[in-house]
């Protein structure tokens, strides 16, 4: 065995304690609280130097900062250690595979399934019904909100299925963002003439729920690892993008679902 040097031992050491899982969830945990402190001081600041008055529920709130913190922890290691891999892995296997097709239907299902479990698009979703039902737009029943909220749902999703499947085919085919997003813009300013009033703040609001925990992790690691497999195309250029498409289409069919429902 080679002899090291003191430096060399010391390297490794360092090696191996960054690469501890403990100590990466540490680090992980030290840049959550850095992230939240801004949040913490613009609370503090209003709440005792303009309002000046003390913390309403204290231990309540502690609590749920302490639990915010370690959410927010789990859920950054969570998605470097699974999620990215994952969408990163199965983009390059399906550009190796050499099969377009099946490319296609994976970027349509991964927008659906993902979309369908963002719990922010539920809680808007159960919202807008109960609002519509208090409005006596739909049956005041448990059932009518229920289908109310799911055909939501299904518009969205299916929305920004075909809103993958689309930013797919614009990093295969190498076309720019820039006249796509422009267009589907003015299709928006369009549609927002002819929609009822009632739903454009809801389709409006669709298509910021949608990008959220869930869909962004997958889908951004589906872009930048499918471009990455595809000789030509640039991962900071072609890559990313695909989540302004799932923020755009969302408003479109949402306004198409409340002028045809």
């Amino acid at each position: 065995m080679p002899h090291l040097s003191s430096s060399d031992r010391l390297g490794i050491k360092l090696r191996n304690t960054l690469s501890n899982p403990i100590f990466k969830l540490a680090r992980t945990t030290a840049g959550s609280l850095k992230d939240l402190a801004p949040i913490l001081i613009v609370v503090g600041f209003f709440q005792f130097a303009v309002l000046k008055q003390p913390l309403p529920n204290t231990v309540d709130m502690l609590i749920g900062v302490v639990l915010v913190l370690l959410g927010l922890t789990f859920f950054i290691d969570g998605l470097e250690s699974g999620l990215f891999p994952i969408g990163e892995s199965m983009a390059h296997d399906f550009a190796r595979k050499g099969s377009v097709i099946w490319l296609l239907i994976f970027a349509f299902a991964l927008g659906f399934g993902t979309t369908i479990a963002e719990p922010a698009l539920i809680a808007v979703a159960a919202e807008a019904a109960a609002i519509a039902a208090r409005a006596e737009f739909i049956e005041q029943s448990s059932d009518a909100e229920a289908s109310y909220a799911m055909g939501l749902r299904l518009t969205v999703a299916f929305s920004v299925g075909l809103a993958i499947v689309l930013g797919v085919i614009r990093i295969l085919k190498g076309w720019r963002i820039d006249m796509m997003i422009i267009v589907g813009y003015a299709m928006v300013v369009i549609m927002t003439m002819f929609a009822p009033r009632e739903i454009i703040g809801i389709a409006y609001d669709s298509g910021g729920v949608t990008t959220s925990t869930i869909t962004v992790p997958l889908v951004t690691a589906l872009g930048v690892g499918l471009a990455s497999s595809i000789k030509g195309r640039n991962p900071m250029i072609d890559g990313f993008g695909l989540i302004a498409f799932a923020s755009l289409t969302p408003m479109i069919f949402v306004m198409a679902y409340g002028m045809l429902f």
